[in-house]
Order: C-alpha cells, then structure tokens, then sequence
C-alpha cells in the first residue's frame, strides 16, 4: 500500500490556493492605513514612487517567462501581459499600457513625470523583493513561474478598495489618475483565469506537485508583504529625517 497521499480534487486545491488570501498585502498594516484613508500626503506618494519598480519589472518578469516556455498556445496568451503593461500601437489602436497609467498616477498624486520614473525615491529593500521575484522566473521552471502569478486571484479586490475609498479618503488626488486600478479590473480577472487553468491542470498530477503550487503562490506573496514592508519603513525613516527629506511638500 502506497504511502504517497493522493492528490487533491482539483475543487479541493483550488481552494487552497484561494485560501492564502490571508497572506495577501491588502492585510498589510500599511494598506490597511491607506484603505482608512490614514496615509499622509507624503507616505501615499512615497507608496506609488516606490511601486513603479515593481510596475516596470512586471513585463520583463513576463518576457522572462516566454523565453523559457515551450508551450506555444502559453505564450500566445502570455504575451497580452507583456503589451498589457508595455503598451502598444496595432491595427490603429494605440494603447499607452499600465506603466504610463502608473506614471500618470504619480503625477496625480502630486509628483513630476521625473519624480516616478527617475526611481530616485526606491527604498533599496523594495528593489531587493521586486529583484527577487524577477530573478525567480527568470530562473525557475516556467510552469512554476505561471503559478507564481496567481497572487491575481486577489487583485480585483484591491483594485476596487483604491477606486472606491481614494475619492473620498484622498480628495486631493485627481480622480483621473485612478485610470490605472479601472483598467486593472478587467485584466486581472482575465488573467488569473489563463493563469489558475494552467495550474489546476499542471499542478494537480501529484499531491508534491500541488503542495509545492502552494509553496510559490506563498513566496509571491511574501514578495508582496515584504514590498510593503520596504515602503512603508521607507516612509517611517522620511518622517524621522524631517520634512525636508519628504517626498513632496
């Protein structure tokens, strides 16, 4: 009698996957403080300053992905992630991308173009965690790279936090520059769907396999936690510097 447990259904590990929702940053106390609409003019711009480095790793963190996958039905999916967030100009259309949206952000918190895209406010612990993770899908398996995405399980929900609070906790913040969390709505959710398919199927041929799904779908989200726990200690150090160490008056 074999003593290798067998794998779970794939009802059972998909809920466990959705169960690390507890680990996601929207618990963290620095969200949880933006969400109370308790952050600082200061502490919320340091927030989307610091971010822009994960926003701009997140399409060489994809292209890192499709250059070690082989399957090629992923890529033609994967890449939408990449224009997603590169923006791009096809057929007429012309779609700026997530990382402008994200510049255009800043701008509406109250910071210059040069502000965000200069990085010269990353807290070097923020770019330690975004590095990490970059470095993980470079260097893993690409099947365990996808499932390292599946934090998207529990974006829409953040995303729709910010839309709805910053307009009432934040009225100094032009509205258009919410732009960002809209459009993420939509391309989370399609997201996650490509992505939780593959792992439903790839991952549940043995229990090792699944558990090990878990295993990374956790390490993203301790790259999360600890990207908060960067800027949020980043802002600890502004205040104590003294106001003209602030990220904008």
């Amino acid at each position: 009698m074999s003593s290798t447990p067998a794998p779970w259904s794939q009802e059972e590990f998909e809920a466990k996957l959705r169960g690390r929702s507890t680990s996601y940053h929207i618990h963290h106390p620095f969200h949880v403080m933006m969400a109370a609409g308790t952050l600082t003019r200061a502490q919320l711009q340091g927030w989307v300053a610091n971010r822009f480095y994960y926003q701009i790793s997140i399409p060489i963190k994809d292209a890192a992905i499709l250059s070690n996958c082989d399957d090629r039905e992923i890529r033609r999916e994967w890449i939408q992630r990449i224009l997603d967030h590169d923006g791009y100009h096809i057929g007429g259309i012309d779609d700026p991308g997530g990382i402008e949206a994200w510049i255009r952000l800043g701008e509406a918190v109250g910071l210059s173009r040069d502000d965000v895209t200069s990085l010269r406010y990353l807290a070097p612990a923020a770019r330690f965690a975004v590095d990490a993770y970059v470095n993980f899908a470079r260097r893993q398996p690409w099947q365990e790279a996808v499932a390292s995405s599946l934090t998207e399980l529990f974006a829409p929900h953040i995303h729709q936090q910010r839309i709805d609070t910053w307009p009432t906790q934040y009225p100094w913040v032009d509205a258009a520059g919410l732009h960002y969390f809209k459009q993420r709505l939509t391309q989370a959710r399609r997201d996650v769907e490509h992505g939780l398919r593959f792992t439903l199927d790839y991952f549940s041929q043995t229990r090792a396999l699944q558990e090990r799904a878990l295993e990374i779908l956790q390490f993203k989200l301790d790259v999360l936690w600890a990207l908060a726990d960067a800027i949020m200690l980043s802002q600890c150090e502004i205040e104590i510097k003294g106001p003209k160490a602030k990220v904008a008056p």
